[in-house]
């Protein structure tokens, strides 16, 4: 299913997209050496709640992926973990590398995004190196959404970047449409050919994540049935933005409002 958001609709993907965003960057500041994750899943229940929001996690349970419900509100990915990091009794080291990714409905439309960043005041190169390959390459993806082009075209300008930075492409996870369900259609994989894949149109809602891992593009699936790991035990990033696209060109609807 793709959905086509009216000018109502999209203006309440602006409110949700802020309130994705807000949260990420208020729970990015309290994460430091000693936090555990459990903390962070029970701040991120806290401020969906209290916004009047609805998890889309706390309950999901996909056929093509994951083992049961999720039953937690927060993705909190550490080092080798890249994608669907269940929280766990994990506290926070100086130096560790950690993805929080959050989708949550609000007034019937979802917004999605993701942000790593390095706990503490350690800056390893190559955790550094690995955040900022893939924030680059989701501003080359969202440069080139725009109406009349593909979803080939978000592709090949994501992969090229990454490619360009030195690092293997896994196409298994991806990016996708969003709107009143956090995962529709299209699909939006991290590598692809121009000119290729659905047309994009005015009013539709697209979430991009470009993910690596440092020396692989395998994966393995953790114990908990839903975390993600990198198949070497090398570190991992991942940056994610919901956008709309617009008679414009791509507004970004996940940055926090002044």
């Amino acid at each position: 299913m793709i959905e086509i958001l009216g000018p109502v609709e999209l203006s309440r993907a602006r409110d949700t997209g802020a309130l994705v965003a807000g949260i990420l960057q208020t729970l990015k500041g309290r994460c430091r050496p000693g936090v555990n994750l459990l903390d962070i899943d029970r701040w991120a229940k806290k401020l969906i709640l209290e916004a009047g929001a609805e998890s889309c996690y706390v309950d999901y349970e996909p056929k093509s992926f994951g083992r049961g419900p999720f039953g937690h509100y927060i993705c909190t990915s550490v080092n080798d973990a890249v994608l669907h990091g269940r929280p766990y009794n994990y506290t926070l080291a100086n130096g560790d590398l950690l993805t929080l990714d959050l989708a949550v409905c609000l007034n019937g439309v979802v917004a999605d995004s993701a942000v790593s960043f390095i706990v503490g005041d350690a800056r390893p190169p190559e955790s550094v190196a690995l955040i900022e390959a893939t924030e680059r390459a989701l501003q080359a993806g969202i440069a080139a959404a725009r109406p009349g082009a593909r979803v080939g075209d978000i592709s090949h300008a994501i992969g090229s970047s990454l490619r360009a930075a030195g690092y293997e492409v896994n196409t298994q996870f991806g990016g996708h449409g969003v709107g009143s369900t956090m995962h529709q259609e299209p699909h939006v994989p991290n590598m692809g050919q121009p000119g290729r894949g659905y047309l994009l149109r005015p009013g539709m809602l697209l979430a991009l994540e470009p993910w690596i891992m440092a020396d692989t593009d395998k994966l393995v699936v953790d114990a908990d049935g839903w975390t993600l790991r990198s198949a070497t035990g090398c570190r991992t990033a991942h940056s994610e933005h919901t956008i709309a696209i617009t008679d414009d060109g791509a507004e970004i609807l996940t940055v926090p409002r002044p």
